[in-house]
């Protein structure tokens, strides 16, 4: 059972000692999880605590808050994915420009040893924390031989091509419309998640009842239709852990017109009250770029046409959880 543990501090009552993977992990993709696996791996060795430090919020939208939304994995899914490698500790920092200003030593006593009460510590190669980023693996290294803790640099994760597992490149692969990549990349389908919003209801009255999901901080991937998978999350999943096929448009919906982007799917072979649930929608395949239709007799024919190639596509695909 993973312990949350927000704000960690000297008064903090988890057990110390923690084996910890430090990062921010925007993603959880398999190199991500390859560090994690590592600390929990020498934690066990060590019967000692495994544990994960993150930031939140992510430090690019604290240093750009004006910039596009480009999270993968939103808090909610960070914590949830965390909990599947096995660790117990999730430790959450809060970041904001005063934390930033915190020096690479402050850090280290003040997080590190005061609050955490850190053994070993497991960090990619590229880390760096602290104020200018002086905080570096060499830094952390020298540190812990002063203090007593242990450090391992964990080298890039690469995939089959000998490429590096990147967020950056995840969220190059989701906006090139490219989700099969970027689930190669991941170690599952990426997915959006949240509650459904009561939209226009136009669904129904064309024979394709949808449910809407808003983006909020999760990148945009590229606009068009894609073949998904529903399920339900939490205490109140509509489908007890099942997978609902279906088919979704993300965009600005042309035809009608819609303010903001959202994600509308419709889902096969279920007719359910879904209002107000929390929904995981994952990413199966793309299948075509949004586009404006002469009216809405085009619009359902294309509708069907893409209903019809996501089940075709549903059919082949292996389960959504099978790439991990």
């Amino acid at each position: 059972m993973l312990r949350l543990i927000r704000h960690p501090g000297p008064g903090s009552t988890h057990a110390r000692g923690a084996v910890l993977a430090m990062g921010n992990f925007d993603g959880l993709h398999r190199g991500h999880a390859a560090l994690i696996g590592e600390a929990r791996d020498r934690a066990r060795a060590a019967a000692m605590p495994a544990g994960v430090l993150t930031f939140e919020p992510h430090p690019r939208g604290v240093f750009m808050p004006d910039s596009e939304p480009f999270r993968l994995t939103p808090f909610r899914v960070k914590e949830r994915e965390i909990a599947r490698l096995g660790v117990e500790l999730l430790f959450v920092q809060h970041f904001d420009l005063a934390f930033a200003r915190k020096s690479a030593e402050s850090f280290v006593q003040d997080i590190l040893l005061d609050a955490v009460g850190v053994t070993h510590i497991v960090v990619g190669h590229d880390c760096t924390f602290g104020n200018r980023r002086r905080g570096t693996p060499e830094m952390l290294r020298a540190a812990g031989a002063a203090h007593g803790f242990g450090v391992t640099v964990v080298e890039p994760v690469r995939d089959a091509d000998a490429a590096a597992y990147s967020s950056t490149h995840i969220r190059e692969l989701l906006r090139a419309g490219k989700p099969r990549e970027a689930a190669d990349q991941l170690g599952r389908c990426w997915e959006i998640d949240g509650r459904v919003m009561v939209g226009d209801r136009r669904g129904r009255t064309i024979g394709f009842p949808t449910v809407n999901l808003g983006l909020g901080e999760y990148l945009r991937p590229a606009f068009g239709v894609y073949a998904v998978r529903v399920s339900g999350d939490g205490a109140d999943d509509p489908f007890a852990g099942r997978a609902i096929d279906g088919v979704a448009n993300i965009g600005l919906r042309p035809t009608i017109g819609t303010p903001e982007p959202r994600l509308e799917a419709h889902l096969f072979d279920i007719d359910a009250d879904l209002y107000g649930r929390h929904l995981r929608v994952s990413l199966v395949d793309f299948i075509r770029p949004e586009r404006k239709f002469a009216g809405i007799e085009a619009l359902k024919a294309q509708i069907a046409e893409d209903a019809a190639r996501a089940r075709a596509i549903l059919a082949e695909a292996p389960p959504t959880d099978a790439v991990r």
